[in-house]
């Protein structure tokens, strides 16, 4: 497997993975989540380097996938106490897991190659260099920690479907119905949570965050249906990941950081020409609502 290939099939599947989920966070108005995930994760790498002085991909990713899980029940319950909203437990639950991060790095870890930057921002470039050997055949370990995961994520949709459409769009309706929209929901959360730690170690959390909320965002432009708007966000997150790997071959520039701009060119298209809510679009049917009141009077 070319470098090329192994790079982009990465970006797509973690396009596929975060694109099952995206538009839930979407509707269900939680994409600051994805970002909180982001810091809150920073303890439980740093607890691991503590316990076991090393940065195994799995111990890492079982280390913040603990934390992740702490911050998404934490928010969860403060935001059912009914005095806070989801953002304000947000606000309130990430920032001391990573201030708390932050103090194991400095008292800890001040000698040692573990530092913000390497966990943050990461870099997809590279992931052609980290392999492992599976059945006789080397190849880059993000291509079976993101397949794994988005298994999981389709696995996720396709056994609770009815359960995630009735708590999305009528928590109400769900909770008669013997539904738990909080069972649900955390769910949801620890499905993002887990998708995101895996995703950090090979292409950073600021690719992850942004295949999260970007192509679920610019579906939910063009679709109004949940189905073909899950479509649509994993198929902008591939038409990102291909185009933004293109642009940075052809610019020598930042892989992931083009791929984060290729997103946010088609969310700007169809922000601008969407069929249904886009401000061009919108604009041009009103004009053509005012000719056409003016030709209805002149014809009077």
């Amino acid at each position: 497997m070319t470098d090329d290939l192994a790079i982009i099939l990465t970006a797509g599947l973690l396009a596929t993975a975060c694109g099952l989920l995206g538009p839930f966070l979407i509707l269900r108005r939680q994409v600051l989540l994805s970002d909180a995930v982001a810091h809150a994760v920073l303890p439980g790498i740093v607890l691991v380097f503590i316990l076991f002085g090393s940065r195994a991909p799995l111990a890492v990713i079982l280390g913040a996938g603990l934390f992740a899980v702490i911050c998404v029940v934490g928010i969860e319950l403060l935001r059912n106490t009914g005095l806070i909203h989801a953002d304000a437990a947000i606000g309130l639950v990430f920032p001391a897991l990573f201030a708390l991060g932050v103090i194991g790095v400095t008292e800890f870890s001040g000698g040692a190659h573990l530092d913000l930057d390497s966990t943050i921002y990461g870099e997809i470039a590279f992931t052609p260099f980290r392999t492992w050997e599976f059945l006789g055949v080397e190849m880059a370990r993000s291509l079976p920690l993101l397949g794994a995961v988005t298994t999981i994520n389709l696995a996720l949709l396709i056994l609770f479907w009815k359960e995630l459409k009735a708590t999305t769009f009528d928590p109400g309706f769900s909770r008669v119905n013997g539904i738990s929209p909080v069972l649900v929901s955390r769910l949801v959360l620890i499905a993002v949570a887990v998708t995101a730690v895996t995703a950090f170690e090979s292409v950073g959390a600021i690719l992850v965050v942004t295949m999260l909320i970007v192509p679920a965002a610019t579906s939910y432009l063009l679709t109004v249906r949940l189905l073909p708007m899950i479509i649509v966000s994993v198929a902008v997150g591939w038409f990102s990941a291909v185009g933004g790997y293109s642009s940075a071959v052809a610019l020598d520039a930042s892989i992931g950081g083009a791929m984060g701009l290729a997103a946010a060119a088609i969310f700007l298209v169809a922000l601008l020409f969407s069929p249904r809510y886009g401000v061009v679009t919108k604009a041009i049917m009103r004009s053509r609502r005012r000719a056409r009141s003016l030709g209805e009077l002149a014809a009077d």
